[in-house]
């Protein structure tokens, strides 16, 4: 996360300014073809959460506000204690990021107690049988090791000390670290994921479940959704869309699954970094291989810096079940919990691509007995906004010659899916973009750009590149002759 908080501490005034207008603010871009997050067939016994910095004191919220819910436990990344902030920017940019001053451990503690009595939490005694990871890198300079000291001192308060573990010996900076996958792990920079050479995903999932089978390192085989977020809230900080992975022996209900909510920090929402956050920290990996969906619900920017609500942006019940957010991702929770089995949905056959143009193709296959409807999956991520009723997509927004693969599952009446197809693969006409990443200065001289004022423009197109010099690097993406356009291939 925080990615955005260093930024919080130089603008903390101006924030508390921002904040007052923060109902004005519209909750991001409209949703494009979303699906409705799915009901699936879940052991509400084995429910859990972690995240990273504004993450992670969300995470810790949701495990103390919902521990009914969350009874696998947490795991919390450069966080705080419950209740830290006090509904005061300052105390979260202070005590709770610098340790600047002395966290009241023992006043949250008691906050803590005393909400869990009125029933604005759920029962404190809960929290007897979770368990937890947490982790501080020894080199994070905006989340200091200090606060998370004080976090594991708070939940020593309610949790049993066995079920605690505290890793703090890695010299990472402020991210979400991995064995093989981001910055260099003293960064302290977008998109906040470190290749720190330790797989910190697997040590959280393998503290709260225990003993996993080893995770898949090849092609994942399940799918990614992109659901619609305005099921559950509006604005409030929340994006239209999050994204959940669910393994394929998890599809429709047709197993039981257990399932994780994983929440990103400031600064990392898909707004901001795209799927980063969702496909590269680790988490799908193990889910695939031990049956646990991944929940990733998103914020949006026009949240204070795609932050999570752990100080009271924007609501004063932000650390309570009434939360908007806190309400919403159990909401969540709650839908993916609601599904049951499937009747014995076979998966489609006679799968195949037809009518093939520069920018779409048609997939069509064969009835399946029992279903109500159909989704399609092109390279497991599904791309039909509603059920296909009937037995053919068209699949558009692709890119010309180029190509792709596409599965089919059927679908209940009840929204259960049932397993995918074999996969049918199809090349789209036409010729295939090609990029080019050089400095503008190079560009021009190819002749891909034009120079203006001491600015380059890309031919054709005449978007503004920047600067013309040699330091300024610019993808450029041919789209026809002489004509260029800013993006990649």
């Amino acid at each position: 996360m925080t990615s955005g908080f260093p930024s919080l501490r130089r603008l903390a005034a101006a924030a508390l300014s921002a904040l007052a207008g923060f109902g004005l603010l519209a909750a991001g871009t409209a949703a494009q073809a979303a699906s409705t997050l799915p009901a699936l067939s879940l052991d509400k016994t084995q429910t859990s959460v972690s995240g990273l910095s504004s993450g992670g004191f969300m995470a810790v919220q949701l495990h103390v506000g919902f521990s009914a819910t969350f009874t696998k436990g947490a795991g919390v990344v450069a966080g705080g204690p419950f209740y830290c902030a006090q509904g005061s920017i300052t105390n979260a940019t202070g005590r709770c990021m610098t340790h600047s001053t002395s966290i009241p451990v023992s006043t949250l503690v008691s906050t803590t107690n005393s909400w869990a009595g009125s029933g604005a939490i759920d029962p404190v005694a809960n929290l007897q049988n979770s368990k937890l990871y947490l982790f501080s890198g020894s080199a994070d300079s905006t989340v200091v090791p200090a606060v998370m000291n004080d976090l594991a001192t708070y939940y020593q308060s309610f949790v049993p000390a066995a079920n605690i573990v505290y890793k703090k010996d890695i010299p990472a900076q402020h991210a979400m670290i991995t064995d093989d996958y981001g910055s260099a792990c003293s960064t302290n920079g977008s998109p906040y994921i470190n290749d720190c050479n330790f797989d910190l995903a697997g040590a959280i999932l393998q503290q709260l479940y225990g003993p996993l089978n080893a995770r898949n390192n090849g092609t994942l085989g399940g799918t990614f959704t992109e659901f619609n977020q305005t099921d559950f809230v509006t604005n409030h900080g929340m994006a239209t869309t999050g994204w959940v992975y669910v393994p394929a022996a998890c599809a429709g209900g047709a197993t039981t699954c257990r399932l994780h909510v994983v929440l990103h920090g400031c600064k990392q929402n898909t707004a901001t970094i795209g799927d980063k956050y969702v496909r590269n920290t680790g988490y799908n990996r193990w889910g695939d291989t031990n049956n646990i969906i991944m929940l990733y619900p998103q914020t949006s920017t026009a949240a204070t810096n795609s932050c999570w609500d752990w100080w009271g942006y924007d609501s004063a019940n932000y650390a309570k079940k009434s939360g908007p957010q806190m309400a919403a991702i159990k909401a969540m929770v709650d839908r993916l919990g609601s599904g049951t089995a499937p009747a014995n949905l076979a998966a489609p056959t006679g799968v195949g691509t037809s009518g093939a143009t520069a920018s779409s193709m048609t997939i069509a296959w064969g009835g399946v007995s029992g279903a109500a409807g159909y989704h399609v999956y092109r390279a497991g991520t599904q791309v039909n906004a509603s059920t296909v009723t009937g037995t053919s997509f068209t699949d558009t927004g692709l890119a010309a010659g180029t190509s792709y693969s596409w599965t089919v599952a059927a679908v209940d009446a009840a929204g259960a899916v049932g397993p995918q197809s074999a996969a049918a693969t199809g090349t789209t006409t036409g010729t295939a973009a090609v990029c080019y990443t050089a400095s503008n200065y190079a560009h021009v001289s190819a002749g891909r750009a034009t120079q203006s004022g001491g600015y380059a423009y890309a031919k054709g197109s005449n978007q503004n590149m920047g600067l013309w010099n040699t330091f300024t690097t610019t993808t450029l993406k041919q789209t026809g002759a002489n004509y260029y356009v800013i993006g990649s291939c």
